[in-house]
């Protein structure tokens, strides 16, 4: 029997204009054609994937095996992929938690056929905020958003937004003063945003496979973060399993990981976790993401492994039959 797979990948879907930020298009692309790849080695798997008028089919293993769509002239993002996970069993979904963009997703697809967290993960991920304060409530380091009343300490703060993903509309300043009064202005223009203090030290990536079984640390990746003289924080890319997780450090990121997604329930496949490794405090999370990151591509080849066939085998509906096809279709 033929599964039904739908793989939407927002960015490159179309859901965005990307022409100020092109490199936005690239990593969709990137995280997209991963997935497709990973997918078309499984056996009895159909995958439809989305792609932009114009664009030439994705050059990977398996690539004749994609059926490719498009959304109809005026049908929005919501529409559009109600329609698409109406005919198939399974959706996988990529999205930024921006604006609920995720949630809203997770919503119109539904829990039979959503592969991937949960609603109320995805929901606690989506607030900085609330995942700092879940965090610090189990005794992980976390980000310490500031509040009316709280303490200025002195040194670099960070206005981001609270919803956002990665490092969009992140800016740092050198005091808690233009911070703050950066902070006040868009909040009166209507922007959710947190303020809180910049953490110093080494910017990686946790890549997490969480199922029914437990939580796998995958890897330990490096982060390339800049801020520009403007005070802008860019993400210039990741560099895959940096850090070997056998040694004592990968040993601290995978207590730190089994920690946050005990806390977090709903927590389910692949799911990133950025933080700072603190020469003081050590690892001190920044944000979850309930979601395919940047560091999936290429990861399923890094590690030997084909990490999509292990997360369909840990959905509920598909489990025992892929366990046995990926057993000898996707290695």
């Amino acid at each position: 029997m033929m599964t039904r797979m739908f793989v939407y990948e927002y960015v490159s879907g179309g859901a965005m204009d990307t022409r100020a930020v092109p490199h936005l298009l690239r990593q969709g692309r990137a995280m997209r054609d991963a997935m497709i790849a990973d997918l078309a080695r499984i056996g009895d798997v159909a995958l439809t994937c989305v792609a932009l008028p114009g664009e030439l089919p994705a050059d990977c293993h398996g690539a004749h095996k994609v059926s490719w769509c498009a959304r109809m002239p005026g049908e929005d993002t919501a529409d559009f992929v109600r329609r698409q996970a109406a005919c198939h069993d399974v959706s996988w979904v990529v999205a930024p938690e921006s604006e609920g963009a995720l949630l809203s997703l997770h919503y119109v697809v539904g829990d039979a056929r959503w592969l991937g967290c949960d609603a109320g993960a995805i929901a606690l991920a989506t607030s900085k905020r609330a995942t700092a304060q879940r965090l610090a409530a189990l005794g992980v380091a976390a980000t310490r958003p500031w509040s009316e009343g709280d303490a200025a300490e002195p040194g670099r703060w960070v206005v981001k937004p609270d919803d956002g993903a990665g490092s969009v509309a992140t800016y740092a300043y050198d005091g808690f003063d233009a911070a703050h009064a950066a902070w006040l202005r868009r909040l009166a223009q209507g922007e959710p945003v947190v303020l809180e203090p910049w953490v110093e030290g080494e910017p990686l990536s946790l890549s997490l496979l969480c199922g029914p079984g437990g939580t796998e640390l995958l890897s330990v990746n490096a982060q390339r973060i800049r801020v520009d003289a403007r005070g802008q924080v860019h993400d210039d890319g990741v560099q895959i399993n940096a850090i070997e997780r056998k040694g004592s450090a990968g040993r601290w990121l995978a207590d730190v990981a089994e920690c946050v997604a005990a806390g977090m329930p709903g927590l389910r496949g692949f799911v990133g976790i950025d933080l700072v490794w603190h020469p003081g405090r050590g690892p001190v999370v920044i944000e979850v993401n309930p979601r395919v990151t940047c560091a999936y591509a290429g990861l399923s080849a890094e590690l030997g492994r084909n990490l999509a066939c292990e997360m369909l085998a840990g959905h509920q509906i598909l489990a025992e039959r892929l366990v046995a096809n990926g057993a000898a279709h996707g290695r």
